[in-house]
């Protein structure tokens, strides 16, 4: 990149039951300021060329924009430069359904039948029972990895129609799997619910009522307003990537806002469901429910939420969701107990590793929270390594976990040598991928241990009769081939 401009917008807002209001802070919070230059630091270490930083504490709003939105045509980034939120997406969705379930005009445990009638996917037992509950935890047990191409306002409509064929990687419940394709068919519940399409119900149900100002869902949405353009960074080198292609599916990943608006957005997620603007827009009993944990994500410490990722960091609980899309790196992560919240959203494909480290670092001055030793994390929308990990020094018996495990475009094979697991990427066109080492820490989790991907988690699951039958790896399942 040959130019570089790094530029600093603050402002701070404290929010009150009703309308904010603003007030002139005495001091800048030497915590926010040492967080700036962390992620400042870690932009010239990763390549990033623009970041959005936020901090809602106890009221008090700081938003950062460092660097530019884009490398060949360099703005600076603003607190309201508009980022795609990408998987972030995912909760927007489940709050649009959540007001749908107080309207009366969703259940959450029926069956998506009950709304698409047409609704199949190959297993017809799944296709018949599964619920809406399940499209919104990540339980569906379908393939999650699978999208369909832009048709306008039939783009839902022709998504679901076109996965009567998907395959069944695990029952569901029976192995949380990272599932975009279920966050799809709920966009498509809600436009049948609404009787409109998804962009005008996710306008109509959250971003109006939660005041958020510089929100949208389409390409033409953005274009009108300062947007960050993804990025690549590889050997040192960060260049733009053309063109930008928008989520086709609004409710896995569609969305995009500035930093204000998602602020405001997790301000709402930490209250009672009250806007700014004094309207109740969810009752508090729905906003808890979102953030009550559904399901624990096996052979990790993280459970799921409603849409939110759950974890605990030392005292504390955190309610997040991570995005990646097009050379854009996100997250939003919400600590309710402690009205605070942080985002951080990048416009490059190494965004992942700078929020980690200022996530983590945040944390810590914020809120006197670190992980555990072996702390078992999950996926949780954009990649993560493990936050301390080391691996036992007597590695388990080798052999229930020696096999290969499918998905529909590719399989993973795990293979013992040396005394170790390599587990090995092949799919079904293509070269096979690299051999990646891995060690047990705990109870059916693996680390990486070297490569590219040296400290993220593998993850075994079990079913009902205690046999080793899927591997997840970045948060997807594969399931065991006789």
């Amino acid at each position: 990149m040959n130019t570089r401009t790094v530029a600093s917008v603050a402002m701070m807002a404290v929010f009150g039951v009703g309308a904010p209001a603003l007030r002139a802070q005495p001091a800048r919070d030497a915590r926010f300021e040492a967080l700036a230059s962390l992620a400042e630091a870690k932009m010239k270490e990763y390549g990033v060329p623009g970041v959005a930083l936020g901090v809602l504490d106890n009221g008090v709003v700081t938003i950062r924009g460092l660097g530019v939105t884009n490398a060949e045509d360099p703005l600076p980034v603003t607190a309201h430069t508009v980022f795609p939120i990408a998987s972030i997406s995912k909760t927007f969705a489940a709050t649009a359904m959540m007001r749908l379930v107080e309207q009366g005009k969703v259940d959450l445990k029926k069956p998506v039948r009950a709304y698409l009638p047409d609704f199949r996917v190959r297993d017809e037992a799944v296709s018949r029972d599964v619920t809406v509950w399940h499209l919104l935890t990540h339980l569906g047990g379908w393939e999650g990895q699978v999208s369909g191409p832009e048709r306008g306002t039939e783009t839902l409509t022709n998504f679901v129609t076109s996965i009567t064929d998907l395959m069944q990687v695990a029952p569901p419940g029976a192995a949380w799997s990272y599932n975009n394709a279920g966050f799809s068919i709920a966009g498509r519940v809600i436009e049948t619910a609404t009787g409109t399409s998804i962009n005008r119900a996710i306008r109509d149900l959250v971003f109006q009522p939660l005041g958020l100002e510089h929100a949208g869902t389409t390409a033409g949405d953005f274009i009108v307003q300062r947007f960050a353009a993804g990025h690549t960074s590889r050997n040192g080198v960060t260049t733009l990537q053309r063109p930008f292609s928008p989520s086709t599916s609004v409710t896995a990943g569609g969305v995009g806002l500035c930093m204000t608006d998602l602020l405001a957005y997790a301000r709402f997620h930490m209250g009672d469901g009250t806007a700014a603007n004094g309207e109740q827009v969810l009752k508090r009993e729905s906003v808890e429910l979102m953030r009550t944990a559904q399901a624990a994500k096996q052979s990790t410490d993280d459970s799921i939420g409603i849409a939110w990722h759950m974890r605990h960091v030392g005292p504390i609980r955190t309610f997040a969701h991570g995005g990646t899309l097009g050379g854009h790196i996100l997250l939003l992560e919400i600590v309710p107990e402690r009205n605070f919240a942080i985002a951080i959203l990048t416009n490059s494909n190494a965004g992942w590793r700078l929020n980690q480290d200022v996530e983590r670092e945040a944390l810590k001055s914020y809120l006197g929270a670190t992980y555990a030793l072996n702390q078992g994390i999950a996926h949780r929308g954009l990649l993560e390594t493990l936050p301390s990990v080391e691996p036992l020094a007597r590695q388990p018996d080798l052999a229930p976990y020696v096999g290969t495990y499918a998905r529909p475009n590719n399989s993973v094979n795990v293979r013992a040598e040396g005394g170790k697991l390599i587990v090995q990427d092949r799919p079904n066109n293509g070269r096979p991928g690299a051999d990646v080492p891995i060690s047990f820490y705990g109870p059916d989790r693996a680390v990486v241990t070297d490569g590219p991907d040296r400290g993220q988690s593998i993850e075994f699951v079990r079913d009902a009769g205690g046999r080793v039958n899927w591997i997840r790896v970045v948060g997807r399942v594969a399931v065991r081939t006789p």
